[in-house]
């Protein structure tokens, strides 16, 4: 416990610490966030903020993870998906900003780079940490094989995970604060869930460090946000809470754990469907939270709401793995 608790202020402090000055680097450098026209109106005075914060979360989480860390496979392996992933989006951002391509990369190089992240989470899972090839139903205490075809289907699985996670977080990433709180309130639940299982202290000691470095960052990324995270941040976070889930064999309850982050996606996947096929859209905007701003709700108070209900997913969350666990 103590390991945990030194990890995640340490990831914490750095976060306070590295920021003003990456803050800095990045203003004197015009690596600001465009802005999309048709975004809500009281966006755009938030153009010319600086992003690509997301390098200093990583740099944070990474730092005492590693200097703490035994070398748990299952703990290396989320990390490294946080990492690529991270990579991922940094390459995302970089294109935006110092290519001045407004979309980034290609749909295509994102799929490309998200399938060999999850190929290599998967190689580690089956390989070093010996998981075993199932989908496990913890609401009903029962368990798929996946392990037919060499483990594609778990493969697939875990591609699903990770690319549906990684995107879910960053369509959340579109107010001041919301996905890094977010992201803090499911750390800490995998945290309490890892640190509760033997032998998985380094997988609670890689959340309690996720956890500390979203909480360093909301000081700067709060509303107003002196910095965003860019999709350096979202993804990377992304492929971090992935990577719990399918070392720890909670890939369905990262639904309830994560179930604003599901809310966020959800919508947009809703607002295309009406659209494409009735020409009407159900929500006045999307991702939701865009929905609620156009109905006149403040931003912080939009905040604070989705910080509560991420918190109550999380609780359900972690009450129901218990209870699958205590079965």
């Amino acid at each position: 416990m103590v390991r945990l608790v030194i990890g995640g202020a340490a990831a914490l402090l750095f976060c306070v610490f590295l920021s003003p000055r990456f803050i800095e680097f990045l203003r004197e450098r015009s690596f600001g966030q465009h802005i999309r026209a048709e975004g809500p109106a009281g966006h755009h005075v938030k153009a010319g903020t600086p992003t690509m914060g997301g390098v200093v979360i990583l740099i944070a989480l990474s730092v005492p993870f590693l200097v703490l860390t035994a070398g748990d496979w299952r703990a290396v392996g989320a990390w490294l998906t946080c990492i690529a992933c991270g990579f991922i989006g940094f390459s995302d951002d970089y294109v935006k900003l110092v290519k001045r391509r407004s979309l980034g990369l290609r749909g295509r190089t994102k799929l490309i780079g998200l399938m060999a992240a999850s190929i290599g989470l998967w190689l580690i899972a089956t390989k070093l940490a010996h998981l075993p090839p199932v989908l496990r139903l913890r609401f009903v205490d029962y368990q798929l094989d996946l392990g037919a075809l060499g483990g594609v289907p778990y493969l697939v699985l875990i591609y699903l995970v990770v690319a549906g996670t990684t995107n879910a977080v960053n369509l959340t990433d579109g107010l001041d604060g919301l996905a890094a709180g977010c992201t803090a309130i499911v750390s800490l639940a995998f945290t309490a869930i890892c640190a509760g299982i033997g032998g998985q202290q380094d997988l609670a000691l890689l959340a309690a460090t996720l956890a500390g470095a979203c909480v360093g960052f909301l000081w700067f990324n709060a509303f107003p946000a002196t910095v965003f995270m860019g999709d350096t941040g979202s993804l990377g976070i992304g492929g971090a809470l992935a990577g719990l889930a399918v070392m720890t064999q909670t890939e369905l309850l990262l639904v309830v754990l994560g179930g604003v982050f599901v809310i966020e996606a959800l919508s947009v996947m809703i607002q295309v469907f009406s659209f494409q096929t009735f020409g009407r859209r159900v929500f006045l905007m999307a991702p939701i939270h865009h929905h609620f701003e156009m109905k006149a709700w403040s931003e912080t108070k939009i905040i604070l709401r989705f910080w509560i209900v991420a918190s109550v997913f999380a609780t359900v969350g972690f009450v129901l793995y218990e209870q699958s666990v205590a079965g």
